[in-house]
């Protein structure tokens, strides 16, 4: 059975700037039944903060190539949907979590992945499957 490791945004930073060389090793040593992938909410977080710095058009040549050779999934009504129950039971029993990470979150959920991060607030959604965290170098 295939599974999915759908990496958050910091892990493809740490991976394409070249800040973990743990988490790339990781990412290499895939097996065969694991398939890398990344939310269509870490692309635009991703696009967005290229956007900040025009001036980096090294790091956005790195990142298109990544996005480019990395499954994107796209977002559409199911993860909507985990999106709202997520949202609703977060914010119910008092804990947050930033709006573009709950969408994160709630798209691993839909498509039955482990989320792959380095970011310790992603442990308060309980139904989010977590893989371990790739960037153990840092």
């Amino acid at each position: 059975m295939t599974s999915f490791q759908m990496l958050d945004t910091n892990i493809v930073s740490y991976i394409v700037k070249g800040r973990s060389p743990a988490a790339r090793a990781r990412l290499l040593a895939l097996k065969d039944d694991e398939v890398a992938c990344v939310s269509v909410i870490t692309e635009a977080e991703i696009r967005y903060g290229l956007a900040r710095r025009p001036e980096a058009a090294g790091l956005k040549t790195l990142m298109d190539g990544f996005l480019a050779s990395i499954r994107v999934l796209p977002w559409g009504r199911d993860e909507a949907d985990v999106y709202g129950r997520v949202r609703a039971q977060l914010e119910k029993s008092g804990m947050s979590l930033g709006n573009m990470d709950m969408m994160i979150a709630a798209h691993a959920i839909a498509a039955g992945a482990f989320l792959v991060t380095n970011d310790k607030a992603f442990a308060q959604v309980e139904d989010l499957h977590l893989s371990a965290d790739w960037a153990t170098d840092l």
